[in-house]
């Protein structure tokens, strides 16, 4: 891990690039067979991430299946919430933001510590990232799932330069860095 902050959208899709169906599901995804050790695991990933930043869909997502479910909220780590909407924490390490990824470039990196942030969910979020200039890697597990229509993986234009390629049972799994911006 470099000692710069990594902007990093780390993420599962399907082949036809949905990150979730049209019910907002992810169940088509976790029942996808995976080795939690293999290629571009979680635990591995997650070791380097020192702050989350999350689309509200993402967030309401997590709150309903897990929070609401009686499960702690899963990370330890800062999370800024992105929404238009009025949202509330459900942990201390929670904050609530709207407006562009570049109004929040510095507090990312310093809540970050040295550490990557994770954009978590969310491919329009992903993208408001990107057209700001802070994009620098999408790691994608890419499910051997049709979807035909939901979430999409990513809604700009985006050139992209292959890095890392390899298989995890069911899974094509690669890692590209960013080449070009707006």
């Amino acid at each position: 891990m470099s000692a710069a902050t990594r902007f990093r959208f780390y993420t599962a899709t399907s082949l036809d690039g949905f990150l979730a169906d049209t019910a907002d599901s992810l169940d088509w995804l976790l029942s996808q067979p995976i080795d939690e050790d293999g290629p571009m695991n979680y635990v591995e990933f997650i070791g380097g991430v020192g702050a989350l930043a999350m689309g509200s869909t993402t967030y309401e997502w997590l709150v309903e299946h897990e929070v609401e479910q009686g499960n702690p909220w899963p990370y330890e780590v800062p999370t800024f919430v992105f929404s238009t909407r009025d949202l509330t924490p459900v942990a201390d390490t929670i904050r609530v933001v709207s407006g562009s990824p570049a109004d929040y470039h510095d507090a990312l990196v310093a809540a970050a510590a040295g550490r990557d942030v994770w954009i978590v969910g969310g491919g329009d979020l992903a993208a408001q990232f990107w057209a700001s200039g802070m994009l620098d890697e999408l790691v994608v597990s890419i499910a051997p799932v049709l979807l035909g229509a939901g979430r999409p993986l990513f809604t700009a234009r985006c050139d992209l330069e292959l890095r890392y390629l390899a298989r995890n049972q069911g899974f094509v799994c690669a890692r590209y860095g960013v080449t070009a911006f707006r």
